[in-house]
């Protein structure tokens, strides 16, 4: 039974369900079952390795495959920390990114788990999408009409979880797209910066450099979510994986962010705003 469930997760999280896209980029069914991925990443045992480099692979990160129960998956292992690039990276940052990301229900990051191999590090399930962004901008891949609304608002909170989280590293390889045009978000481990304009200023709105690209669209309840937050709250979610200064900005982010969605809403509408 356990493998029968395993297995209808694995194919349902690339299937679209009415309403699926409301918030969420993972299906109702796919996250209520997201601890047994978490278990299985935590336990499968690794039956294959490969480490990736090259220019698209910064952090030389380890594709590992398990096996576990008759079930085969794939995730991606990760022990960056330091400057190895000039940039602060640290595989901390993908623990922290997920916990956040199931603390405010945003399920856009899959499941990530720390695991010893070679040392501790971040091992995060591997998703197996239809392209990137990158692809498809380069292939000029347009988005069904029919499909522009909830794209669009899954790009709204994209940029609402960059802006949270301080990830000066959303390149378009790390959009991952479905072939129902949904969005999973990897690689956060250039997140949570403490300094400088990252905790003066958000990243995405109508001054970003290059052009405006704001949160136009945002759920109620993930704006009333981030107006509860409190230290203690992003602490028990989190655990050790922020320091307190690493929590402290996340918090100046969130006032900044609902800032900026007040000044959203008075330009726009609340009703055009907050759904």
């Amino acid at each position: 039974m356990r493998n029968k469930t395993l297995w209808l997760l694995a194919g349902g999280i690339m299937i679209l369900g009415a309403g699926a896209l409301t918030l969420a980029q993972f299906l109702p069914e796919d996250v209520a079952q997201r601890a047994q991925w978490e278990e299985f990443l935590s336990t499968a045992e690794i039956v294959g390795e490969e480490q990736m480099t090259g220019a698209k692979s910064v952090t030389n990160p380890w594709k590992l495959t398990l096996e576990k129960s008759g079930v085969r998956r794939v995730g991606l292992w990760k022990n960056v920390s330091g400057r190895p690039r000039g940039y602060i990276d640290n595989w901390k940052f993908e623990l922290a990114a997920y916990r956040l990301d199931k603390l405010l229900g945003l399920n856009m990051v899959p499941p990530t788990v720390e695991r010893n191999y070679n040392g501790p590090g971040s091992f995060q399930l591997w998703m197996d999408s239809w392209m990137t962004l990158e692809k498809k901008m380069d292939d000029n891949i347009k988005i069904p009409s029919y499909k522009i609304f909830h794209w669009n608002r899954a790009l709204y909170l994209q940029r609402f979880f960059d802006n949270l989280i301080a990830n000066d590293d959303r390149h378009q390889n790390n959009y991952l797209i479905t072939q129902d045009w949904r969005m999973y978000l990897i690689d956060h481990s250039r997140s949570f910066r403490i300094y400088g304009d990252f905790v003066k200023k958000l990243q995405y709105t109508d001054k970003r450099r290059g052009g405006p690209m704001e949160m136009l669209e945002i759920p109620r309840i993930l704006l009333d979510k981030i107006k509860a937050l409190d230290f203690e709250a992003v602490r028990g979610a989190v655990g050790d994986y922020l320091t307190e200064d690493e929590i402290k900005a996340v918090l100046t982010r969130r006032d900044l962010i609902l800032k900026e969605m007040d000044r959203i809403c008075k330009k726009n509408g609340e009703a055009n705003v907050l759904y």
